[in-house]
């Protein structure tokens, strides 16, 4: 379990076949960046990019994760060397939670459709799909690459739903968000609670 409250910004140094076939995976080796491993186990968690992974080797300023074909198939950012890519660390019973409970399991990809400068903010504007914008409101949680965000509007359209995020100075400096664009994807989780509440509300 996570906050979606990016602690460090690390880079993806190499990313390494697990064999041969299409339907295999790979083995990344991150820079931690700022994140400090001091506490860090094998087979503890870190969010990268959103995504939960489990650390299988370290090092003073590097890890090592094996993700699967299925999870680098519904995501974006992973198994690109050289990406930067947000980490944070799993949350302890103790934490702070500054931000919203986040699983690390992506639900869906969005697009940016616009992302700009208004004032001394970014207007940051993602289409999800359809099946993932019904879980978005005006003033709930959302979770783009692995950053818990307020959601500021929600319209739904043909193409699927759109929704605006205000993203002030500082988020835009500490994370990968900053890299972004329109036309780009993004990785996308909806609030546990939302999800929760759609199955109270649907089961039989």
């Amino acid at each position: 379990m996570f906050t979606g409250i990016v602690t460090a910004v690390g880079r993806i140094e190499k990313v390494t076949p697990l064999g041969a076939e299409p339907e295999t995976g790979v083995r990344l080796s991150v820079a931690a960046g700022g994140l400090d491993l001091a506490d860090v186990e094998l087979g503890d968690s870190i969010a990268i990019q959103g995504a939960c992974m489990t650390v299988i080797e370290k090092s003073a300023g590097s890890f090592d994760v094996d993700v699967s074909r299925e999870s680098l198939n519904k995501t974006v950012g992973l198994g690109v060397g050289g990406a930067e890519v947000n980490l944070e660390k799993a949350l302890r019973a103790h934490d702070r939670l500054g931000g919203h409970l986040v699983s690390g399991h992506v639900d869906g990809l969005g697009t940016v459709s616009k992302f700009e400068l208004v004032g001394e903010s970014h207007e940051l504007r993602i289409v999800a799909p359809k099946d993932i914008g019904k879980y978005l409101a005006y003033k709930g949680s959302v979770t783009v690459n692995g950053v818990s965000l307020t959601v500021n509007s929600v319209t739904d359209r043909a193409e699927g739903c759109e929704f605006s995020i205000n993203l002030i100075p500082h988020t835009v400096e500490v994370t990968t968000l900053k890299a972004l664009a329109s036309g780009k994807q993004v990785n996308l989780e909806i609030d546990l609670i939302a999800r929760y509440a759609e199955r109270m509300m649907t089961a039989s």
